[in-house]
C-alpha cells in the first residue's frame, strides 16, 4: 500500500466534494494525504456537528417490563414488545433488555432487527467495548452475516441520525474484523469533516483498523499524530505491531510507554513475552521480568506462565523453575507449562516427576498435560516410553486427540510396530480424527516408512485436505522403493489439482533416482527443478550426492559435488557426512582427512552426523586412533555414535575394546539395538571370543528384547568355525529359527578353507551354488581347498562348471595411495609402470626376511605347478606389491596403508609381519574382511583370522 500522508495535509477539493457512496476499487495515490484519503471515501454527511445524538427517538424515559419479555412467542410478538419497550419505558436499561431483543431477532431470522439493536445498544453509557465480542458471535453463530449490521449503519447514518464514538468504534472494530478497507476510511473521514473529537474508543478502534486493514505503518502514524497517547492507546498499538509480527517495533513501543509511565495491561505483557519467545530474545524477556517485579504483578497467573514459557524455551529452565516455585498459586496452565519445558527440553525425568507433584497436589491433568510428556519423549527418542505413557492415559479414560495420535504414531514408526500401527488407524476412524490434516499426514507418513505403499495411498485417496507434506510423503515412498512411474503419475496429478510442487517434491524424487543408480535421471531432475523456476538448493544437490553415496556409485558423488560447488552452492553437515560416507566406502584417508578440514572450516565438527561420519571414514581408512579421539569429542553421543566406534574397533579385532566400549554405552543409559550386537559379534569373532559371543548372542533376546536377525546368526557361525567348531557351526545352522541364506553358508565354507574341512565345505557350497550360482568367489574357495589337498580333477570339475555357467573370476587387486596418487596393482591387468624396480626390491627384501625367519608358504599357491614356480608366484601378489612400493616411496614415520579386494592368504599375512619387522615400518591392510594393523612383527589380529 501507497504511504499514507499525516492527518493535518488536507486536500480542499475532496473536502469540498465528499462522496455518497465509496468505490471499493479506488486505490490511494501517492500524493494524497491520510485525512484527505478518508474524506474521498466518506458517507454523505447531513446533520450538523450540533445535531444531538438519537435525534429521531423519543426523548421520554424508558421503563420496562420483564413480563413483555415472556410474552414473545413469533417475530411479530418480538417487534410488538420491541414497540412497546420504546414507548412506555422511562429508564435506560438496555443492558439485558437489549441482549434479549436480539437474541430473540437472530431467534426468528430478523438478522436486520438483531443488528439495530445492536448498533442502538451501542447508545448505553455504561457497556464496555469488550462487552461487543460475545454479542458478535451470537449475532453470526446464528447464521447472520455480520455486515448487515454495516448495512444497517449505512442506512441510518445516511438518514440523518448521529452515533456516538461507542457505536462508531464498534462499526470500525467491525471494518477490522471484515476487511472493509473503504467504509473505515469513510467514518474517519466524516469524523474529520464534522470537528469529531476523537475519544479513547474511537482513536483504540482507528489504530485497530488502519493495522488490520491497511498497514501496520498507517496504524504506527495514526498513534504518532494522536495529542493524548492514554495507556489503552499504548497497548492498542503494542498488540497492533505484535498481530503484523513487528516483533522489534512491538519491544520498542513497550519500553517507550514504560519510560513514558503508562500503564501495560496484563494481556500486552503476555503477549510481548511470546515475542521474546518467538524472536529467542531472552534478555528482553529477563529485561520484562524486571519490569513485572517492579510493578508488583508476580503473582498475575497468567503473567507469571508466560514467564515459565519464555524461559523454558530459551533453554533456561532453572529460572523458568524459579518462576514457577515462587507462585502463591498456580493453575492447570501453570503445570502445564513447566512440564512442557522439561519435557521439549529432555528432562524427562524431571517432566515426570512434576506430573507427579502435580497430580499430588490435586491438579488433574488434562489431554495438554498428557500431550506434552508424548511430545517430549517423542521428540527425545524414549519411543517405547510414549507407548507407556499411552497406556497410562487410556487408563485414567482419556480421550486421545490430534496432538496425542501424531506423537504415538512417531513412536511407532521409529520403533517399526506397524500392527499398532494400524491399531491406532482404527481408532481414529473410530473417533473421527481422520479428517485432521495432521493425523493423515502422520498416518500416511507410517505407512510409506513401513513399506506399506497400498495402505499409504488408500490414507492419500481418503484424505479430504491434502497439504504438500501430503503429497510430498507418498513421492518420496514411490521414488524411495524405485516406483518412478507411480511417483511421476502422482506429481502430474498434484500438477491437475492445483498443488505447485515445493522443492522438498522435486528433492524426493532426486534422492530415489539416485539410491537406484539413476544418476543421469536423478541430474535431469535437477534441471527439471530450475524449468519450473525453483532453484536447486543445498538439500537438492546432498539428496543426489547421499543417494550415489548409498548405492556405492563413489566417483559420481565426488563429480557431483563438484558440480555443486561451482554453482557457488555451500555444502551443509548432511553433504559433508555424504562426502565421509563416499570416503570411507573407498577408505580414502587423505581425501577424508581434507573433507574433515572443510568441515572444521565451515562449524560443522559439532554436528552429530558429521561426528558420526568422521569415525566411520577413519575407522575404515586404516586410521582407529583418529576415529577414536573424534569420538571422544563427541559430547551427546547417540546410539548412531557408539555403534560406529563399536564397529571400528570390531573390524580391527580389538574384542575386549568393543566389550569394555559396549559397556561404557550401557552405563551411561544408551539403549543397544540390533546394530549395536552385529558389532559386538563381529567383534568377537574377529578376536575369537567364542564365551563372550555365546553370552551376548543370547542376552540380547533376553535381557534387551532384540530378536537375532540373519546378519547375528551368521556372525555365530563364523565365530565357532573360526574357532574350530565346525561340527557346533552345523547344529547351529540346522536349529536355526530362520531360513539360512547365502551369508551362513559362506560363513561356513570360509571356516572349513581354514580348518581344511572338504566334506563340510562341498556340503555349504552346494547350497551357495543354487543361492547364488554366478558368485565366482565360492567356486575359487572350493578350487583352493581342492587344490591344497591335491584333488585336481576336482578342480578342473569345478573350473568347468564355471565355463558352462559363464561364471567369470572375480579380479584381484590391490592400491596404495602416495602423495595424493592411487597406485594400483591388479593380479591380471596391466603391470604397474615401476614394475621392474618393485619386483628388483621385493627379491631383496625376501631376502631379508628369510634371514630372520621367514619361509614361503608355498600351499596357498593352488596351481598344480613345482615348488619354484609357486615361490615365484607367491612374489606376485598384489597386496605383497602393493606394500614394497609403499617401502620405496614413503618416509619411515608414515604408515603404509593397502587397500585389498579379497581376503588375504597365509603367506601374504606373514609376509607382512616380516616387512614391518625388517623395515620398522607400520603396515595396515584392509583385505575384503576386515584390518590387519602390523607392527614389529606383529599383527593386531592375532593371527585369529
Amino acid at each position: 500500500m501507497d504511504k499514507i500522508a499525516p492527518f493535518h495535509h488536507l486536500n480542499p477539493h475532496i473536502l469540498q466534494n465528499p462522496t455518497l457512496t465509496h468505490n471499493h476499487n479506488h486505490k490511494p495515490h501517492k500524493s494524497q494525504s491520510f485525512t484527505s484519503l478518508a474524506l474521498a471515501h466518506s458517507v454523505t454527511d447531513t446533520t450538523s456537528p450540533e445535531t444531538p445524538i438519537l435525534a429521531s427517538l423519543p426523548s421520554s424515559s424508558w421503563k420496562v417490563s420483564s413480563s413483555m419479555i415472556s410474552e414473545i412467542t413469533s417475530l411479530n410478538s418480538v417487534k410488538a414488545v420491541h414497540a412497546q419497550i420504546i414507548k412506555l419505558s422511562n429508564k435506560p436499561s438496555w443492558d439485558t433488555i437489549g441482549k434479549s431483543l436480539i437474541a430473540y431477532y437472530l431467534e426468528f431470522g430478523d438478522f436486520k432487527s438483531a443488528a439495530m439493536v445492536i448498533l442502538f445498544l451501542g447508545f448505553s453509557r455504561n457497556h464496555l467495548i469488550w462487552d461487543w465480542n460475545s454479542i458478535l458471535q451470537e449475532f453470526t453463530s446464528f447464521g447472520g452475516d455480520t455486515h448487515d449490521i454495516l448495512v444497517v449503519f449505512r442506512d441510518f447514518y445516511c438518514g440523518g441520525v448521529v452515533f456516538d464514538s461507542k457505536v462508531l468504534a464498534l462499526v470500525l472494530r467491525i471494518c477490522a474484523r471484515l476487511m472493509d478497507l473503504w467504509l473505515g476510511v469513510e467514518i474517519h473521514a466524516c469524523l474529520i469533516k464534522r470537528g469529531f473529537v476523537l475519544d479513547l474508543y474511537l482513536n483504540s478502534a482507528l489504530i485497530n483498523f488502519y493495522g488490520s486493514c491497511w498497514s501496520i505503518e498507517s496504524a504506527n502514524q495514526a498513534f504518532d499524530e494522536m495529542p493524548d497517547t492514554e495507556d489503552p492507546l499504548w497497548n492498542e498499538i503494542i498488540m497492533a505491531n505484535l498481530r503484523n509480527e513487528r516483533w522489534m517495533e512491538a519491544l520498542e513501543l513497550f519500553r517507550d510507554m514504560n519510560m513514558s509511565g503508562g500503564k501495560v495491561y496484563g494481556g500486552t505483557i503476555v503477549k510481548v513475552l511470546q515475542t521474546c519467545v518467538k524472536m529467542g530474545a531472552l534478555n528482553e524477556g529477563k529485561q520484562i521480568h524486571g519490569f513485572v517485579l517492579r510493578c508488583g504483578l508476580e503473582f498475575n497467573l497468567s503473567i507469571c506462565n508466560s514467564l515459565i514459557s519464555m524461559y523454558s524455551k530459551n533453554d533456561r529452565l532453572e529460572l523458568a523453575r524459579i518462576v514457577f516455585e515462587s507462585m502463591r498459586d498456580r493453575n492447570l496452565s501453570s503445570w502445564n507449562s513447566i512440564i512442557s519445558g522439561y519435557a521439549g527440553l529432555g528432562c524427562l525425568n524431571d517432566a515426570r516427576n512434576l506430573f507427579h507433584e502435580m497430580e499430588v497436589s490435586g491438579v488433574r491433568p488434562d489431554i495438554v498435560t498428557w500431550n506434552c510428556l508424548l511430545s517430549g519423549h517423542s521428540l527425545h527418542g524414549s519411543y517405547k516410553e510414549v507407548l507407556n505413557i499411552l497406556q497410562r492415559m487410556q487408563g485414567v479414560g482419556l480421550r486421545l486427540n490430534s496432538g496425542s495420535i501424531t506423537s504415538v504414531i512417531k513412536a511407532v514408526i521409529k520403533l517399526g510396530l506397524i500392527n499398532m500401527g494400524k491399531e491406532i488407524h482404527g481408532y481414529v476412524i473410530r473417533n473421527v480424527l481422520d479428517n485432521d490434516v495432521y493425523v493423515g499426514t502422520s498416518l500416511l507418513d507410517m505407512y510409506v516408512k513401513n513399506n506399506c505403499l497400498t495402505n499409504a495411498r488408500v490414507v492419500f485417496n481418503n484424505m479430504k485436505n491434502r497439504n504438500i507434506f501430503a503429497w510430498n510423503s507418498l513421492i518420496s515412498g514411490y521414488s524411495y522403493k524405485g516406483l518412478f512411474e507411480d511417483a511421476e503419475k502422482l506429481l502430474s496429478q498434484m500438477k491437475k489439482e492445483g498443488i505447485k510442487p515445493d522443492l522438498v517434491t522435486w528433492n524426493c524424487l532426486v534422492s530415489g533416482y539416485s539410491m537406484w543408480g539413476c544418476s543421469k535421471e536423478a541430474l535431469a531432475v535437477i534441471h527439471r527443478i530450475r524449468s519450473f523456476g525453483l532453484t536447486p538448493n543445498v538439500v537438492s544437490w546432498t539428496a543426489l550426492i547421499s543417494g550415489c553415496s548409498q548405492n556405492e556409485s563413489y566417483r559420481d558423488s565426488f563429480e557431483f559435488f563438484i558440480q555443486m560447488l561451482e554453482e557457488g552452492i555451500k555444502p551443509n553437515s548432511a553433504t559433508i557426512s555424504s562426502l565421509l560416507r563416499t570416503c570411507a566406502g573407498l577408505s580414502l584417508l587423505q581425501k577424508g582427512e581434507e573433507i574433515h578440514c572443510l568441515s572444521v572450516k565451515d562449524g560443522f565438527t559439532g554436528d552429530l552426523y558429521v561426528g558420526t561420519a568422521l569415525i566411520d571414514m577413519y575407522s575404515k581408512s586404516g586410521k582407529l586412533k583418529n576415529a577414536h579421539k573424534v569420538f571422544k569429542k563427541i559430547q551427546n553421543k547417540t546410539l548412531a555414535s557408539w555403534n560406529c566406534m563399536i564397529m571400528g574397533f570390531a573390524i580391527y579385532g580389538f574384542g575386549r575394546e568393543v566389550i569394555s566400549l559396549f559397556d561404557e554405552m550401557c552405563g551411561v543409559g544408551v539403549q543397544p539395538d540390533s546394530i549395536t550386537f552385529t558389532a559386538i559379534l563381529s567383534g568377537c569373532k574377529n578376536a575369537g571370543l567364542v564365551d563372550e559371543g555365546w553370552k551376548y548372542f543370547v542376552g540380547m533376546s533376553m535381557y534387551y528384547n532384540i530378536i537375532p536377525t540373519i546378519e547375528h546368526y551368521s556372525c555365530m557361525v563364523d565365530l565357532l568355525g573360526r574357532a574350530g567348531y565346525l561340527d557346533e557351526a552345523r547344529d547351529f545352522i540346522r536349529n536355526m529359527p530362520l531360513k539360512p541364506d547365502a551369508t551362513i553358508w559362506g560363513a561356513l565354507l570360509g571356516s572349513c578353507k581354514i580348518h581344511n574341512n572338504i566334506e563340510y565345505a562341498e556340503f555349504a557350497v552346494k547350497k551357495l551354488f543354487e543361492l547364488e550360482p554366478h558368485n565366482s568367489a565360492n567356486y575359487v574357495l572350493m578350487m583352493n581347498l581342492y587344490a591344497f589337498s591335491n584333488r585336481w580333477e576336482d578342480v578342473k570339475r569345478v573350473k568347468d562348471l564355471m565355463g558352462v555357467l559363464g561364471v567369470k573370476n572375480l579380479q584381484v587387486w590391490s592400491w596404495i595411495q602416495i602423495d595424493c596418487k592411487i597406485h594400483f596393482f591388479s593380479a591380471e591387468g596391466k603391470p604397474h609402470p615401476d614394475a621392474g624396480e618393485i619386483y628388483f626390491e621385493l627379491y631383496n627384501l625376501v631376502s631379508e626376511m628369510k634371514k630372520v625367519g621367514y619361509v614361503p608358504d608355498i600351499s596357498c599357491v593352488y596351481q598344480n605347478i613345482d615348488e619354484v614356480e609357486k615361490d615365484k608366484v607367491l612374489l606376485s601378489h598384489t597386496e605383497k606389491l602393493a606394500i614394497t612400493y609403499g617401502l620405496m616411496k614413503m618416509k619411515s614415520s608414515t604408515p603404509i596403508r593397502v587397500i585389498k579386494n579379497t581376503r588375504m592368504c597365509t603367506d601374504c599375512h606373514t609376509a607382512a609381519k616380516y616387512m614391518s619387522l625388517v623395515r620398522n615400518h607400520e603396515i595396515i591392510i584392509k583385505d575384503g574382511i576386515r584390518f590387519h594393523h602390523f607392527r614389529v612383527g606383529k599383527c593386531s589380529c592375532n593371527d585369529c583370522w
